[in-house]
């Protein structure tokens, strides 16, 4: 299995650190920021530190970079001019970042039409993805994510990404990334049915299209458009499910990457997960002392 999480990428090693954090939770894949998601300030490239994070992961065995685009991109506004160009400019920009530190996709939300409806959401999304994508300095896809429907979120159903793809003149460079929580709470059944959300997903959209899987159990039940992310096998779509997506042949090829919570300690610390769910997943055994093994550092 291709399987990583979101790891950091600060202070001085940047992704050097990133690759070394990967390497301890077993990865052999990741998923990083360029930055903080609730803002736009980036360090220049050159201090990026690439090179040796790329050194670093080639020994450890490591090969799929993810970048995620910052929160506060949102395409999809048609209310006030500034924020849906701010979007396109530094989705623009984020796509040369990714392109430089040698990722293979960049995730990114679809956006909210904030108030507007569905229909008006969806057209400026298609607007923003055009201009965007008319920038021949990057090759590099833009994979739009799966949404839970909180709010005004678009992208809440294969139906609304596959009208984006429909309205985008460049999409062969659109890809897509499912979000396992998101779909289960945007009402998709993947615990009794998942060969029929597949079936669903490669009629309107294409399997092919997937490049990445985002693998995140939810506290939530089926349908509920929260979006509230829970570790694997503690949630409502559960470790059989979860082992189901992380294992299906489908997916061989595209790294699955864990954004589930950090785990509360009695010492008021949190405490990484990724490490014991990724040996978990590896071994396809569900441990439910997973969680104070975490806390315990437990091996």
């Amino acid at each position: 299995m291709i399987l990583g999480s979101h790891v950091g990428m600060s202070g001085k090693e940047m992704f050097l650190g990133s690759a070394k954090e990967a390497a301890g939770y077993g990865a052999n894949a990741l998923m990083v920021y360029t930055g903080a998601p609730q803002n736009t300030r980036r360090k220049p490239i050159e201090e990026l530190r690439i090179q040796e994070g790329w050194d670093y992961l080639r020994e450890q065995g490591i090969g799929n970079l993810i970048i995620h685009a910052p929160y506060i991109i949102n395409l999809g506004n048609s209310v006030k001019e500034d924020i849906f160009e701010l979007a396109v400019r530094f989705l623009r920009l984020e796509l040369e970042r990714s392109q430089a530190m040698g990722a293979e996709a960049l995730v990114v939300h679809p956006g909210s039409h904030v108030g507007e409806g569905a229909e008006k959401g969806l057209a400026r999304v298609i607007q923003g993805l055009n201009e965007v994508l008319e920038d021949e300095k990057t090759t590099i896809p833009l994979a739009l994510e799966t949404m839970a429907g909180k709010g005004s979120e678009l992208g809440r159903d294969f139906e609304e990404l596959a009208r984006i793809f429909d309205g985008v003149r460049h999409n062969d460079r659109l890809r897509v990334c499912i979000d396992t929580c998101h779909m289960h709470d945007g009402g998709y059944d993947l615990r009794e049915d998942w060969e029929g959300v597949l079936r669903e997903l490669d009629r309107l959209i294409g399997l092919k299209q997937v490049a990445v899987v985002h693998l995140n159990d939810s506290k939530n039940p089926r349908g509920a458009a929260k979006d509230r992310h829970e570790n694997i096998g503690f949630g409502a779509i559960g470790f059989d499910t979860l082992y189901k997506i992380a294992a299906c042949s489908e997916f061989s090829q595209i790294p699955k990457i864990l954004e589930t919570p950090y785990v509360p300690g009695t010492d008021k610390k949190t405490y990484p997960p990724y490490q014991y769910e990724i040996a978990m997943l590896r071994q396809g055994v569900f441990d439910p002392d997973l969680k104070r093994k975490i806390v315990e550092g437990e091996q």
